[in-house]
């Protein structure tokens, strides 16, 4: 609360207190309106019983726990294997998402940051944003041509000899993995780029003049200033792959079924709104645990993160 004071009161001394109060109540609608209420909304439906149009509002419209129940339990008692390893499968694809994020990142954050100036700088950043014109879904149907069984992928690697009949990547995933990547890209990049930005690159010459190789410069002069731009972008990658939908369905396989579909089915499909709340709600708590447990493990702060 703090902080929140101390960062209203420097707008308005610099801004004036017009501004300072439209920003305010913008964020505070923001906050409200489009975040918490809708949640809210959520967890309690995620608390009733799936009733018809005419019993809510009855005494048969009461709180209870079985639709969370019915995430980890079938109705026979047994464990909901299926459901469960379906929420660890997207967990551990958010995560090798966000890495292959990570390692295609920092590089060229770097090379933004410290490397290339001037116009080369510019042409860099407008590479990167320009894809982004093209609406994410025709983005996955792009990958799905790129990566299908005749696709340019398939085509050249059996013209080249390095296979001899066409790959099934859909099935694989691997169509899936790389339009996930790409399609959260620019996330990853500008968190690091501000974060990299800030290093005083005299330190990274010093530590090449004492000799330093160049894997331990970057290991013990750049992350260590990199780290909060690499879990702000690592957060948001993880969070939004967790969550996409339109991506799985295009790019994945038929064996590859993502949380957020089996959330779309209930909610969609077995007009189960209950129901699909209930493991909405799992997914965003699962996900919000996870995001904390590793700025904890990396020792990163929120307010490092914000900054």
């Amino acid at each position: 609360m703090k902080q929140l004071k101390l960062a209203y009161s420097t707008l308005m001394a610099k801004h004036g207190m017009g501004a300072a109060l439209f920003v305010a109540i913008a964020v505070t609608l923001w906050v409200v309106v489009f975040i918490t209420l809708p949640q809210l909304s959520m967890l309690d439906y995620s608390f009733r019983f799936n009733l018809p149009a005419d019993q809510i509002g009855t005494e048969a419209d009461h709180y209870t726990l079985e639709q969370y129940s019915g995430f980890f339990f079938n109705a026979d008692g047994s464990l909901n294997s299926l459901d469960l390893m379906i929420l660890v499968r997207t967990l551990v694809a958010a995560v090798v998402v966000t890495l292959i994020d990570v390692i295609i990142c920092y590089p060229i954050a770097y090379i933004l940051a410290h490397g290339a100036k001037g116009v080369a700088a510019r042409l860099m950043v407008i590479g990167l944003i320009i894809p982004y014109w093209i609406n994410e879904i025709l983005r996955a149907f792009a990958f799905r041509v790129l990566f299908g069984a005749t696709g340019v992928i398939n085509t050249v690697g059996m013209q080249i000899g390095l296979w001899d009949a066409p790959v099934d990547f859909i099935r694989a995933d691997v169509a899936l993995y790389f339009g996930l990547s790409y399609a959260y890209i620019l996330l990853m990049i500008f968190p690091m780029y501000n974060a990299i930005e800030a290093l005083d690159h005299t330190q990274v010459e010093a530590a090449r003049d004492m000799g330093a190789p160049l894997w331990r410069v970057h290991w013990r002069v750049v992350l260590p200033m990199a780290k909060p731009g690499i879990v702000s972008g690592a957060t948001m990658v993880f969070m939004l792959t967790a969550g996409a939908l339109a991506a799985p369905q295009i790019l994945g396989g038929p064996s590859s079924l993502w949380f957020t579909q089996l959330i779309y089915q209930w909610f969609n499909e077995s007009s189960n709104w209950p129901r699909g709340s209930a493991y909405a709600v799992m997914l965003l708590l699962t996900c919000i645990s996870f995001v904390l447990l590793t700025m904890r493990v990396f020792k990163v702060s929120v307010g490092e993160i914000g900054k």
